[in-house]
């Protein structure tokens, strides 16, 4: 019975602390404040429901920022992943390829 207690016991401390883990790493991309100080090169996985870009004013870096359900994220414009996902945003039109 001891045995078991202390295994629920060591079970809750490891959520908790994954828990706290996962939150911080979370919040570090998220746009704090007027604009995006760093950003993250993380794959957004959530479904974009807007995309903004940032131009670098210090203290603000360059960011793509996705504006997701869970809030908005600051990522590396440099990234493959974020170049495909705003062209999948924002698709050429018909004037820009002719030009």
């Amino acid at each position: 019975m001891e045995t078991r207690r202390i295994l629920m016991r060591s079970l809750a401390v490891a959520v908790v602390i994954a828990s706290v883990i996962w939150t911080t790493t979370a919040q570090d991309h998220k746009v704090k404040g007027a604009c995006c100080t760093k950003v993250s090169t993380a794959n957004v996985t959530d479904p974009i429901i807007n995309i903004r870009m940032q131009h670098k004013s210090l203290p603000c870096v360059k960011a793509v920022i996705f504006v997701t359900k869970q809030g908005e994220f600051c990522s590396d414009p440099r990234q493959r992943w974020v170049k495909e996902k705003v062209k999948q945003f924002f698709p050429p039109t018909a004037s820009s390829i002719s030009n």
